[in-house]
């Protein structure tokens, strides 16, 4: 069988007749991720060649076409705040590309690589805020597959600066499933899997969980969970194990991200469950609309440094509200009752106190005068 001719593709190229190429944003084991123009709507796109059907029979082409377009089309279904959208799956010569939601940003990998380490206070808006947009996902059916710092977009320019949404929903299983190379898709990224899916189990909502928890604690510790080691196999046997290293600089995150990664899937949090628990040990009760759909900011109300370019590093924010305090501040204690002291208390006879006070002596006065002149 001749393999069809395919396409160069570079800048000017025109995608599905309607988005022309304009610069290369990125690019991985899944294909090069575009800037595009959408020439029928007039706004800025990102677009992703999702797979290469290279090499594959025109039958397992075919199979893999059909599968990217149906998870695609699941995932523009989900249209949330702290998630990147998915506006189409189109074919152009024949391979699957997507259509998504440009947005100017940097990733929590890139900001990792700039900061080491980021504060609990910060991953903690930036767990809050992914874990509503996974709850959601998971409401219509929606498992991510595929959580980790690479996939969590913080926009660092533009009226949306501060912003943390998630990306590629619901591509990465389809994929994986549709060329039966489940192991590959166990070691593209390892450092994150749940131990269920390390030991070959198909993802879940609650292995979204664990990979969430994996993902901010990669965030806040400085090293994903499992530890670092060139060997990818070591790491997915550390995780199949649930190996990981006790986290030390989390603070009060502590115990929510330990209880989203429990190893067993069933005493895992629901995904709304764990957005709460980060909410209320970091902030607070009722702090959703402090946090959700407003920029990650510091603890003085500023964007940080590693999610904003120079001229917005250290702004405040038009749209954001003062971060809630974390420390709990105790009610002043109440005066201590004053001891009553034996005797006549005036304040006990009203407004009139003072003239009735004055009869009273007079008439006292009278009684014992009536008394002395009695005695003589």
């Amino acid at each position: 069988m001749t393999e069809r001719a395919r396409p160069i593709v570079g800048p000017d190229y025109l995608v599905a007749g309607r988005y022309r190429l304009q610069s290369k944003l990125g690019g991985g084991g899944m294909g090069a991720v575009w800037l595009a123009h959408d020439r029928l709507l007039d706004r800025d796109v990102a677009i992703k060649q999702v797979l290469t059907t290279a090499g594959l029979s025109e039958e397992q082409a075919r199979e893999v076409r059909n599968q990217i377009v149906h998870e695609g089309r699941v995932a523009a279904k989900l249209s949330h705040e702290h998630a990147i959208a998915v506006y189409d799956v189109v074919l152009e010569a024949g391979e699957p590309w997507l259509v998504m939601e440009y947005l100017p940003s940097r990733s929590v990998a890139k900001a990792l690589a700039l900061a080491d380490a980021l504060s609990p206070i910060e991953v903690a808006q930036i767990g809050a805020q992914v874990a509503d947009a996974l709850a959601a996902a998971h409401a219509v059916g929606i498992v991510h597959r595929d959580i980790k710092p690479g996939n969590i977009l913080v926009a660092d320019r533009g009226a949306e600066v501060g912003m943390a949404k998630l990306s590629d929903f619901g591509i990465s299983r389809g994929t994986g499933e549709a060329i039966d190379e489940l192991e590959e898709s166990i070691t593209g990224t390892p450092a994150y899997l749940p131990p269920e899916v390390a030991r070959g189990a198909q993802p879940t909502a609650a292995s979204d969980v664990y990979s969430l928890g994996a993902t901010l604690y990669t965030a806040v510790e400085g090293q994903p969970p499992y530890g670092l080691d060139d060997d990818n196999d070591v790491i997915v046997q550390r995780a199949a194990m649930a190996q990981i290293t006790p986290p030390s600089r989390s603070g009060p995150l502590t115990e929510a991200l330990l209880h989203m990664m429990e190893p067993a899937p069933q005493r895992r949090p629901t995904m709304a469950e764990a957005r709460n628990e980060i909410l209320t040990a970091v902030f607070g009760p009722g702090t959703e609309p402090y946090i959700l759909g407003a920029p990650v900011r510091t603890e003085d109300g500023t964007i940080p440094a590693w999610a904003a370019r120079n001229s917005a590093a250290g702004m405040r924010s038009p749209h954001s509200t003062p971060l809630p305090r974390p420390q709990r501040v105790n009610a002043p204690s109440a005066p201590a009752p004053q001891q009553k002291k034996p005797g006549f208390n005036l304040n006990a006879l009203g407004p009139n106190a003072a003239p009735l006070a004055i009869a009273i002596g007079l008439l006292i006065g009278l009684v014992i005068l009536v008394a002395i002149l009695i005695a003589l």
